[in-house]
C-alpha cells in the first residue's frame, strides 16, 4: 500500500470533529522556546524517482567490507555467509513473522528459537539460553540487572579489558535502576583486576575473553573469588574457546553476529544470553520450550516471558519488547549448516590467518603488539596515532583495523590499533597491508 498524504479537506474535516481550529492549536502545550522557528533543514518532498537517487548518491559513498582488504573487529566480524542462509530467512513464514502468541499457529517460528536456544546453550556451556536479545552490549546490560535482582545488590565491577561500548551501555540501563557501575581502566591483559575491587555491595563482576584487545583469559580464578564474595560471575565470550560455563560463569553473553549475519554497517545483530538453572526466574526476554500436546505429539511453546509486554511492568525482568527473531534463524542457520566440526575448523582457519597477520605485522620496524594471548584480533601499538594511520591506509583502499580511540577516546591509547583476520582475509590481504603500513609509518 502506497503511503497517501491528507488533502487540506481532510485536515479541515478532522480539525472540526475535535474541535481545534488549526494544526498549530494542536501544539498549544509545547513552550513556545522549543519550538521551531521554521522547517527543518531537510530537502522539500520529492518523487520517487528523486528519492531514489538521492539515497544512492549516498549509498555509492560507503565502502563495503568486501570491496578490499579489512581488517575490523572488535566485536563486529566479516565473514562469510552461506548464500542458503539469506535465502532460506527470506520465505515469507520467516520473513513475516510475529511474536509466537498463538503456539497452534506458530510451531515453525517456536521450534527455531528452541533450536537457537540449544545451540547457545552448547556454546555457552550453561543449561539455559532465552530466545535472544538486541545484540551484545544490551545483553551485557541486561546481565548486570539481572545479577542486582538475584543477589539483591547494586554494584557491578566492569573489568578494563570489557569492550567500551559494552560499558556504556551497563551504565545506561543500570544507572536508571539504581545500580552503580565501577569500570576500571582500560588494560590489554588485566582481568583479574576485577578480584580486588569485590566488596559485599557487588552484584556481578563483568569480565570479556577474549577482550577489546584479543587477549584469551582463564576466569576460573575470577570466577571463585566472585562466588567467594557473594557476586555473580558475567562472561561476555568470543571464539571457540573454553565456554564461560566451565570456567565458572554464571552468566554468559555475546554478540552472535559472526554466525550468519553480515556487518550491514552495523546492525541489526543478535545478543546471545545464557545462565545457570537456578538463575532462570531472573532472566530477561522470553524462554522457548519443548512440550507435548493433547495427542503426545512434539511441540513448542513460550515457557517462560518474563517482560512487561506480557506481565506487569513492575513484575517483568526486562523491557526489551522483542528478541532478533531473523536474525536468530540467520545464525541458527548457518550454525546447523557448520556442525560441530565445521565450527572449529572455522576457527582454527580464523586463528591461523590472525597468526600470519601477526607476524606480518610484528616484522615491521615500530610496530608493537600488545596482546599476549589472542584468538583472531590483537592490538598493536604504532609509532603514530592510530586514527591518522587507517585514515592514510583508506585513502589506499585499505581498512586497517579500529583505532582505540574511537571506542574510547579517554583511554589515553591513541597509538593503539585493535586489528583482526577471518577466514575471508587473504594472504593477499596481509601482505597488502603489511607493505602499505610499512610506507605511510616511513613518511
Amino acid at each position: 500500500m502506497r503511503y497517501l498524504p491528507l488533502t487540506p479537506a481532510d485536515r479541515t474535516e478532522m480539525l472540526a470533529v475535535i474541535g481545534a481550529p488549526s494544526i498549530d492549536a494542536l501544539f498549544a502545550d509545547v513552550p513556545p522556546a522549543a519550538r521551531l522557528p521554521g522547517p527543518v533543514d531537510l530537502p522539500p518532498h520529492q518523487g520517487e524517482l528523486e528519492v531514489e537517487r538521492a539515497m544512492g548518491r549516498l549509498a555509492a559513498r560507503n565502502r563495503p567490507a568486501g570491496a578490499g582488504p579489512f581488517f575490523c573487529g572488535a566485536g563486529a566480524y566479516r565473514h562469510h555467509v552461506p548464500a542458503s542462509v539469506d535465502h532460506l530467512i527470506q520465505r515469507s513464514e520467516f520473513l513475516t513473522s510475529y511474536t509466537p502468541y498463538q503456539p497452534e499457529i506458530a510451531q515453525g517460528t517456536l521450534q527455531v528459537l528452541f533450536e537457537f536456544q540449544t545451540q547457545v546453550a552448547a556454546l555457552t556451556g550453561l543449561p539455559v539460553a532465552n530466545a535472544s536479545l538486541y545484540d551484545g552490549s544490551t545483553a551485557c546490560a541486561e546481565a548486570v540487572l539481572m545479577a542486582a535482582r538475584a543477589t539483591r545488590r547494586s554494584k557491578a565491577v566492569l573489568s578494563g579489558g570489557l569492550h567500551p561500548h559494552y560499558a556504556e551501555a551497563c551504565w545506561t540501563l543500570a544507572h536508571t535502576a539504581g545500580v552503580a557501575t565501577r569500570r576500571l581502566a582500560a588494560a590489554v591483559d588485566a582481568e583479574a583486576a576485577v578480584i580486588d575491587a569485590v566488596d559485599a555491595d557487588t552484584a556481578c563482576v563483568v569480565v570479556q575473553t577474549p577482550n577489546v584487545f584479543g587477549t584469551v583469559t582463564d576466569v576460573s580464578a575470577i570466577a571463585e573469588a566472585a562466588h567467594a564474595a557473594g557476586a555473580l560471575l558475567v562472561v561476555v565470550s568470543y571464539g571457540l574457546l573454553k565456554s564461560p560455563g566451565e570456567m565458572g560463569a554464571d552468566i554468559a553473553v555475546a554478540e552472535g553476529q559472526s554466525i550468519g549475519n553480515p556487518l550491514t554497517f552495523g546492525g541489526p545483530y543478535v545478543g546471545l544470553f545464557a545462565c545457570r538453572e537456578a538463575l532462570t526466574r531472573q532472566m530477561p526476554g522470553r524462554l522457548c520450550g519443548e512440550t507435548l500436546d493433547a495427542e503426545g505429539k512434539r511441540g513448542f511453546v513460550l515457557t517462560l516471558s518474563t517482560r512487561e509486554q506480557h506481565i506487569r511492568r513492575e513484575k517483568a525482568t526486562s523491557n526489551i519488547c522483542t528478541n532478533s527473531g531473523l536474525c536468530a534463524l540467520a545464525f541458527t542457520i548457518h550454525m546447523t549448516l557448520l556442525g560441530e566440526a565445521g565450527l572449529r575448523q572455522l576457527a582454527k582457519v580464523n586463528h591461523a590467518r590472525a597468526r600470519l597477520l601477526h607476524d606480518a605485522l610484528e616484522a615491521i620496524p615500530g610496530v608493537e603488539v600488545l596482546t599476549p594471548r589472542f584468538f583472531n584480533e590483537f592490538a598493536v601499538r604504532l609509532p603514530k596515532p592510530a586514527a591518522a594511520v587507517v585514515n592514510a591506509l583508506a585513502a589506499d583502499g585499505i581498512i586497517a583495523g579500529v583505532p582505540l580511540s574511537r571506542l574510547d577516546p579517554s583511554a589515553g591509547m591513541d597509538d593503539v590499533l585493535l586489528v583482526c583476520a577471518t577466514e575471508t582475509t587473504t594472504h593477499v590481504d596481509i601482505a597488502d597491508f603489511a607493505e602499505a603500513l610499512i610506507q605511510e609509518l616511513a613518511q
